[in-house]
């Protein structure tokens, strides 16, 4: 507790709970996901591309009118069930994993199973991200506001660390069918810290046809084109760079998962350090610098060529990801909290430029990849990056104090 100025409010610390729950999840299966599925299409990125596309597209077509529904349900509730949701999403990758595609009617039923498992995954992130983001914002304050995000991202960095050389050593092992049951069932645990989270009292005020207007708007341009830039370089971290780096140690799992586990295994303590001066640091600054070094990591791992590379590659860019991820972070729930009662406006806005970057970005790629290699689409990683520094502390958007 000393690591933080005063007390912190208990909402935050069921959020927490709750999202480092599903952290283990995620870090379980967010190396090899991508991976199952560039498998099961035959070692085909494009059509890996095309899933995650239509996911997204899915997701920021329909998540403004989505999130009106909200309003009746209540956003814990709706953290709630989203959990079921997203272990759902899970559990038609246990059903995937079981088929045999080259018999008669399992093909059909296999291509059902990716169509379902991208209905579920968008029931999850409608109502799981923006009652999320809606209580960061409300539960974090100015004073703790960049040591508590430290502190998720540091966890994050932490189970990342863990968690792939377990679930590389899960699939070797025993299955796939293994890695995807323990992640439905850490998915329900997820939920227990939830019954103590406090109610949020917000209403997403805005119709579909206005929240598409606010996102074209010229008032909220900088800082769409940030998350944008944000979404695009995740789309490298989720997607591109756990392909590549499997295929570049030629489909071992248990290396991949170790590697990825020494790489970010270093960066714990680094991280929490970090969050405790970025409350007292020009947050604006840090970002600047650190999406400089950042940007680089991604140009030097076009010239990884081995496992050593992938290695000492990696752990600088995830030491300069500190000076990125947590500023941006901290600066996007100040800037939520400023905008009042529009908080969930706001969010939505955030989720959708988030999936339009990663869509537009993945077509690019889809374009590149008829010319070039994998490895020089992370040139666009780089520059995506930089364009984090688009979100600026001093751009208010007074807009949306007054729209709905």
């Amino acid at each position: 507790m000393k690591y933080f100025k005063g007390k912190i409010s208990h909402g935050f610390v069921s959020i927490y709970s709750s999202r480092m729950i599903l952290r283990i999840a995620l870090a379980l299966l967010g190396l090899f996901l991508p991976i199952f599925l560039y498998e099961f299409f035959g070692n085909s990125l494009e059509r890996v591309i095309y899933y995650y596309m239509i996911g997204y597209a899915l997701y920021i077509l329909t998540v403004a009118w989505g999130v009106k529904y909200l309003n009746k349900i209540g956003l814990r509730r709706s953290i709630r069930i989203s959990i079921i949701w997203g272990a759902l999403f899970y559990f038609c990758f246990y059903l995937l994993n079981r088929l045999d595609i080259s018999l008669s009617g399992q093909a059909g039923l296999a291509y059902s199973l990716l169509g379902a498992s991208i209905l579920f995954i968008t029931l999850h992130r409608i109502m799981y991200w923006t009652p999320l983001h809606t209580d960061v914002a409300k539960f974090t304050n100015k004073t703790n506001r960049g040591k508590e995000l430290s502190l998720i991202e540091s966890t994050t960095v932490f189970l990342t660390a863990v968690m792939p050389v377990i679930a590389g050593w899960i699939i070797v092992s025993y299955s796939y069918d293994v890695l995807f049951l323990i992640a439905m069932i850490i998915f329900f645990i997820s939920l227990i810290p939830l019954a103590t989270l406090p109610r949020t009292r917000e209403r997403f005020t805005w119709s579909y046809r206005q929240t598409w207007r606010e996102f074209f708007s010229k008032e909220r341009r900088r800082t769409v084109l940030a998350f944008m830039n944000d979404g695009a370089e995740n789309a490298f971290t989720i997607i591109i760079w756990p392909i590549f780096i499997f295929e570049l140690l030629s489909g071992n799992y248990f290396e991949a998962g170790l590697i990825t586990s020494l790489v970010v295994g270093v960066t714990v303590v680094l991280q929490l350090i970090a969050g405790k001066n970025l409350d007292l640091k020009d947050k604006k600054n840090i970002l600047k610098h650190g999406t400089w070094f950042y940007s680089i990591g991604w140009i030097i791992k076009i010239f990884i060529s081995s496992a050593f590379h992938i290695f000492i590659v990696s752990t600088y860019h995830n030491l300069t990801r500190i000076f990125t991820r947590t500023p941006f972070d901290s600066l996007i729930y100040e800037k939520a909290a400023d905008q009042g009662h529009f908080v969930d406006e706001f969010t939505v806005i955030h989720e959708i430029s988030i999936g339009m970057g990663r869509i537009i970005i993945l077509t690019i790629v889809l374009i590149l990849l008829t010319q070039v290699s994998l490895n020089w689409t992370f040139i666009l990683a780089a520059l995506t990056t930089l364009g984090m520094n688009f979100l600026t502390e001093d751009e208010i958007l007074e807009k949306g104090r007054h729209a709905g």
